[in-house]
């Protein structure tokens, strides 16, 4: 196979996106999604081969080394074909649409995601990972192709066919019909579907493999708020906690794998996700508000320093991934052998990281002999008094055998970094290290969230066009609505974290521009983009899937702002949307959690503090301070500065007075911060 230096390029090297470039020296004579492409289908009347991936997608790679090099591959598809290849986070609209098509003919989707279509953009075939020969039960190429080619010929208009009757499939499926306004017991349903689903021994939902899930927990906690129901807490204690224990979290280096290929969370498929660390991270803030546990506040901390670490781009914003692989081997630079961290630790902390870590001299990484996954394997309590250490001594040793086994690791070849940035994902890192820095009170995440938020309205906003993808020192590809929905939310926490109304200014902005572009005036609800170039009906996701759909988020955007703002007209919106999509919610409502917890919000009761005062005098800071303390999900406050509060918000004897508003009820305005706290209900001793 002839290497880079030897290879002719295609036109993908011209593309700034890392999953394309890594394509750029196939022997497949690649297009990017082009019009220049879509014409030459219909020019040269060809079928087109859509190939559909990330860059930190590990199957995604297998099948670029096994076909999409091979030259004997190439030939075929360059004959039979003219080959598009997408970034499905550059290009989330197209991926949306053609996995929409994979589910329509009832496969088994996932990434790769390869597509045929007609020159009329009519799909006629779907599939994920394809070999290179046909083995147990999957087509090869090398069959798959000459079959293709041969129906092409003979059945062509049958082909066409198909694809007009997936199209109206899909159109079908998003036609909506609106019913009455959800009622609350949808929440109650939610929660025990969720225990349904529940793994009680090793937390998390379903089988393996086994995702994070996070809005998932996000909904047990605020289930429990609304309830007091014990159980939805522990689920979601459980599951963090496992999780924070298993080889899905970088015990090293620190923050999340992406998902588990088993139930105990110890194999991980190994790629790092940006928008799973701000998602998780969340999760993680909000339970040590819950708890007051001090393990959860550390791994949100652990998983924002991963990222401030790692995945931070110098010119503002956070880079998308980290690769599962390195040195064309999955995991290869997470895993240890056993005779490694002898060799590197004194007798005492080797052994101590043996039991802490659970190391083997056969290992525990299936598909790699002699190499281990890192997790805690034994109860800390348990460890300090088999060692006669300790807790506080434990921890420290702990840290010391973590720094050790960290410097060695830096000397290995790292995986690669995606180095986009994405408009959507950075709006749910700024509304963790916002979360985070308003909860934890930690100056550094502040910085982080405000640069962040800065580098978005500055750099992908531009004459009120959101952008989505920032790479290479290139802005493009217009906005979608996640893009907007995500940036929103961020920029929400980020004002109820430092109270600069250039940030509540700049929500209020997208928000309109969200609504002209993206809002369905005749039956509510969002779609994901303002046209389809997929030749396929433009659709609303509603499905809360590794991450929020844009319209749960964008739901939930419409209530906070609406409340911060006396803005009635979002509210009627938001009530709208949950007639639009209640047919989904109430048949399936454990796919909707985010969402569901956005309706945790509108159901109520809801509480609105207007804090009236100077915010760099203490009376002020404690009487904000005293509020962050509390998990306290469906409130939303606000500070007024005494010079600018208005008509009706003065403060009593010159001192930080509240203003408590319950739904449609205000309360006498207090100075006294345990009269605040009682009026919210909070127990004040």
């Amino acid at each position: 196979m002839p290497t880079n230096q030897e290879a002719k390029p295609n036109r993908l090297i011209k593309e700034k996106s890392p999953y394309l470039l890594q394509h750029a020296y196939n022997p497949v004579d690649w297009y990017p999604w082009s019009q220049e492409a879509l014409d030459k289908a219909k020019a040269e009347d060809k079928p087109l081969f859509l190939s559909i991936g990330y860059s930190t997608c590990h199957w995604c790679h297998v099948m670029e080394e096994e076909c999409f090099s091979d030259p004997q591959v190439a030939d075929l598809l360059n004959q039979a074909f003219v080959c598009i290849k997408v970034d499905r986070e550059e290009r989330p609209d197209l991926d949306a649409s053609y996995m929409a098509v994979c589910q329509a003919m009832g496969r088994n989707c996932g990434w790769p995601l390869n597509i045929l279509l007609t020159p009329k953009l009519n799909p006629f075939f779907a599939a994920s990972y394809i070999p290179k020969y046909s083995r147990s039960g999957l087509v090869g190429m090398l069959a798959l192709v000459p079959q293709i080619m041969k129906i092409w010929k003979i059945q062509r208009a049958q082909l066409e066919v198909v694809g007009a009757d997936i199209k109206s499939r899909i159109e079908y499926l998003e036609k909506r019909t609106p019913q009455e306004e959800l009622g609350k017991e949808v929440l109650k349903d939610t929660f025990n579907r969720l225990t349904l689903d529940y793994d009680p021994d090793n937390g998390g939902f379903g089988t393996a493999p086994k995702f994070p899930t996070p809005h998932k927990l996000l909904f047990l906690m605020r289930y429990y708020a609304r309830t007091g129901e014990n159980k939805a807490l522990e689920m979601a204690k459980q599951t963090l906690r496992q999780m924070r224990l298993g080889g899905i979290f970088d015990q090293v280096g620190l923050g999340f794998h992406r998902y588990s290929t088993d139930l105990q969370w110890l194999v991980p498929h190994f790629e790092k996700m940006l928008y799973d660390q701000a998602l998780l991270t969340l999760a993680y803030v909000e339970a040590y508000q819950v708890t007051g546990a001090a393990k959860f506040m550390i791994t949100a901390k652990e998983t924002l320093d991963y990222c401030i670490r790692d995945l931070s781009a110098p010119e503002g914003g956070f880079y998308s991934a980290q690769d599962a692989d390195s040195e064309g081997e999955e995991g290869k630079y997470y895993l240890w052998t056993l005779q490694e961290v002898l060799d590197l630790l004194s007798s005492a902390d080797a052994d101590l990281a043996v039991h802490l870590y659970g190391l083997k001299e056969n290992g525990n990484f299936p598909s790699s002999e002699g190499k281990n996954i890192l997790h805690i394997a034994e109860p800390l309590d348990e460890l300090a008094s088999y060692k006669g250490l300790t807790m506080d001594e434990l921890i420290m040793r702990m840290g010391q055998i973590q720094h050790t086994l960290f410097e060695q690791r830096k000397k290995r070849i790292p995986p690669s970094i995606d180095d986009k940035v994405l408009t959507d994902w950075n709006g749910l890192m700024v509304a963790a290290l916002a979360k985070a820095a308003n909860i934890l009170r930690e100056p550094k995440y502040i910085e982080a969230a405000s640069k962040t938020a800065d580098f978005l309205l500055n750099k992908m906003a531009k004459e009120e066009v959101l952008y989505h993808r920032y790479a290479k020192g290139e802005v493009a590809i217009t906005g979608f609505l996640d893009d907007y929905s995500f940036l929103i939310w961020g920029l929400i926490e980020l004002y109820e974290a430092t109270f600069d109304d250039k940030y509540l200014q700049a929500a209020s902005a997208l928000i309109k521009n969200m609504i002209a572009r993206f809002w369905d005036d005749k039956n509510g609800g969002f779609y994901q983009t303002q046209t389809s170039n997929a030749g396929l009906p433009k659709l609303k996701q509603l499905y809360d899937g590794a991450a929020p759909s844009g319209n749960s988020v964008a739901f939930y955007d419409l209530l906070r702002f609406s409340r911060l703002t006396n803005e009635v007209s979002y509210e009627r919106m938001a009530n709208q949307m949950t007639k639009t999509f209640g047919q989904e919610l109430e048949g399936a409502p454990e796919a909707y959690t985010f969402f569901l917890s956005a309706f945790d919000f509108l159901v109520g009761p809801f509480y609105r503090v207007t804090i009236v005062g100077d915010r760099t005098q203490k009376e002020t800071v404690e009487m904000v301070d005293s509020l962050r303390k509390h998990y306290l999900p469906a409130t939303i406050v606000l500070l007024k500065s005494p010079d600018k509060a208005g008509f009706g918000y003065q403060q009593i004897d010159g001192k930080a007075t509240a203003y408590v508003c319950s739904d449609q009820m205000c309360l006498p305005a207090t100075n006294q911060i345990h009269t605040m706290l009682e009026q919210l209900g909070l127990a004040t001793h």
